[in-house]
Parts: C-alpha cells; sequence; structure tokens
C-alpha cells in the first residue's frame, strides 16, 4: 500500500513511518524539518522516499499524492507557548497546511486521512475521565489551530467523500521526542535536565495528572486505523490512567524545584478511551515505569538538547501569563 506520511521525520510520525516500512508499505514521508530530525528516520531513510517539503505552501511535493492510498497527517507546529508568541505561523501551519492536505487529497483521489489531533481542544474539561463528546474550549492558538485543521477535515469528508479519522492523542512520550530550542513538552525538558544532573523544573506543586501515553501504544493506534470503515470517526488516544508530575519526579529519580502554575491549564488529562476500543480493539500496553525505563535506556538521544532553568522558563513564558488569565 503507497501511504504518505506528513511531518514523518518528527516524533510521532517518524515511529510510525518506520513501524510501516517493516510491514512492508511504500512510505513516503514529507517534511520540511523544522522541527522534525533526519536522525529520526536514518536507520530506514533508503527504503523510504522522503521528500523535504513545506506542506504550508502548494508545490510539487503534491504530485506524490498520485496512486496513494492512505494520508497520515502529523505535520504541524505544535508547542504552546510559540502558539502564543506567534499565532499567525500556527495558522498558516497548522491551519493552511491542513486545507492544502485535504484538497490535495480530493484532487488525487486519496481514499483516506488519518489526522492527528489533540486533545488540547477540550480545555478545561468538565468531566473525567473526558470523552470525544466533551465540549471544545480551545485555551491557546496551538488548541485552536488543531481543532480547526480537525473541523477543515471533517468538512471535506462531507462534502468529498474522502474518509477521515481523527486521533485527539493526550500526553504522548517516548524516545525521539523533539529536542528543539523551544521550551515545551515536560519529558524533554525533564531528561535533559537530568543529563545535567540539574533539578526537574515542576510547573505548581506537581500534583497535576497527565494521561502520559507511550509512543509504541499511539503508533499502534493509528496503524489500526487504516482498515476502518467507518468514516468522521474521532477518537481519544490516552491510557484513562492519568499519572501526577510529582510521581514522574519519583520515577526518574531526581531533585525538582517548583515553578508558577501556568493559567490555562488543567489539573488532570484523563482519557475515557471507550469508544477506541470498542471500534479498534486498541488498548494500551506500556506501563508509565516501563515506558520511563526505556526513555532512559535512550537518554543520550537529549544531549544537545536545551537545559531549561526557573530563570530561562519565566522568560520564554512570559507572553503565557500576560495574555492567559
Amino acid at each position: 500500500m503507497k501511504i504518505i506520511i506528513t511531518g514523518g521525520a518528527g516524533f510521532i510520525g517518524s515511529h510510525l513511518a518506520e513501524y510501516l516500512t517493516n510491514k512492508k508499505h511504500q512510505i513516503i514521508v514529507i517534511d520540511n524539518l523544522s522541527t522534525g530530525r533526519l536522525e529520526n528516520i536514518r536507520y530506514f531513510k533508503k527504503k523510504i522516499k522522503f521528500v523535504n517539503a513545506d506542506i504550508s505552501k502548494r508545490g510539487k511535493w503534491m504530485k506524490n499524492f498520485e496512486g496513494t492510498q492512505v494520508v497520515f497527517h502529523f505535520a504541524a507546529l505544535a508547542d504552546i507557548v510559540p502558539s502564543i508568541k506567534n499565532p499567525t505561523t500556527y495558522f498558516q501551519s497548522n491551519v493552511v497546511g491542513t486545507e492544502n492536505i485535504a484538497s490535495t487529497c480530493v484532487k488525487y483521489n486519496v481514499k483516506k486521512i488519518i489526522y492527528a489531533a489533540s486533545s488540547s481542544c477540550y480545555g478545561i474539561p468538565k468531566k473525567y475521565p473526558t470523552s470525544e463528546n466533551e465540549s471544545i474550549k480551545p485555551q491557546y492558538p496551538y488548541a485552536l489551530t488543531k481543532n480547526i485543521g480537525e473541523q477543515i477535515l471533517m468538512h471535506y469528508a462531507k462534502i468529498y467523500g474522502v474518509q477521515v479519522t481523527s486521533m485527539r492523542l493526550f500526553n504522548v512520550y517516548g524516545t525521539r521526542s523533539r529536542t528543539s530550542g523551544t521550551y515545551g513538552a515536560m519529558f524533554g525538558v525533564f531528561l535533559a535536565q537530568k543529563l545535567k544532573k540539574k533539578p526537574l523544573t515542576v510547573v505548581g506543586d506537581g500534583t497535576q495528572k497527565r494521561d502520559f501515553t507511550y509512543i509504541s501504544d499511539v503508533v499502534l493506534a493509528f496503524y489500526k486505523c487504516i482498515n476502518l470503515k467507518k468514516n468522521f470517526q474521532i477518537f481519544n488516544v490516552g491510557t484513562g490512567k492519568p499519572i501526577s508530575v510529582n510521581h514522574i519526579v519519583k520515577l526518574l529519580k531526581c531533585q525538582s524545584v517548583n515553578i508558577p502554575k501556568r493559567p490555562g491549564e488543567p489539573d488532570e488529562t484523563n482519557a475515557n478511551i471507550g469508544k477506541i476500543k470498542k471500534e479498534l480493539n486498541w488498548h494500551p500496553k506500556i506501563s508509565i515505569k516501563n515506558g520511563i525505563n526505556r526513555l532512559l535506556k535512550d537518554i543520550n538521544y537529549w544531549n544537545n538538547a536545551p537545559v531549561w532553568t526557573p530563570k530561562t522558563i519565566k522568560i520564554a513564558t512570559k507572553e503565557w501569563f500576560k495574555y492567559l488569565k
């Protein structure tokens, strides 16, 4: 099967590309390497076609969609803080880029799009565990743009008949998670700090809980979507077993320092995964302890990642506290 993976040199995309390559599918990775890394695909790059292109700009990359059966759409800007600083950049990447993918799929008669959405669309939910029917209340531009992307794809599914599945990801972690200079996902921050023997910067008092989902479980969830027959499907991808940040610190066996709690962030993320269990027969398998052990075996991946301190985090999140209340 010919499959395109946008953002396929990034964290989740590269793991899926490797998995599908091992399944003998014909894989095309489209990535502009703004956040993705060639290092992520180096072990199997000779077995795939790599296209260096920015999907937010229409161009020759679109011709690769001819004869493609499935598109996995991961390409996006995916950090909260920069989205508050530069919302236009996020709209260009996550909204315009997604419409380009949708219209190109229609043009070349691609049958199926599987979209990496975000559970951040729920904002601060009223109910835990949170189901797919929860109200959409994005708290910052990143969450908004990812949900608009989902709406675009569902609209194209309705009008043009392409089959769309949207996977609302909770807190995905694992090897190859981003190491660029942007202040972002917790595990990337913590592992760089651990390598340099610096205290882990815990937001608030650390009692907040997150639904951490290991990368191999997430890849399997996406893979199972290939054979899904239903259209207009939205699935939460999580474990339904949230873990406190303080417990993560304990498992990493590090000292920590507390920094101010940020407005607009929920005290808990907790996926109701009843639907994905029923419809896709998908069940997360990797416990948080086993997942962290796997991370620690590859901790040197974060050797060149920036080491954040309370001072540099305060500077990086200045706009967050300025605009979010």
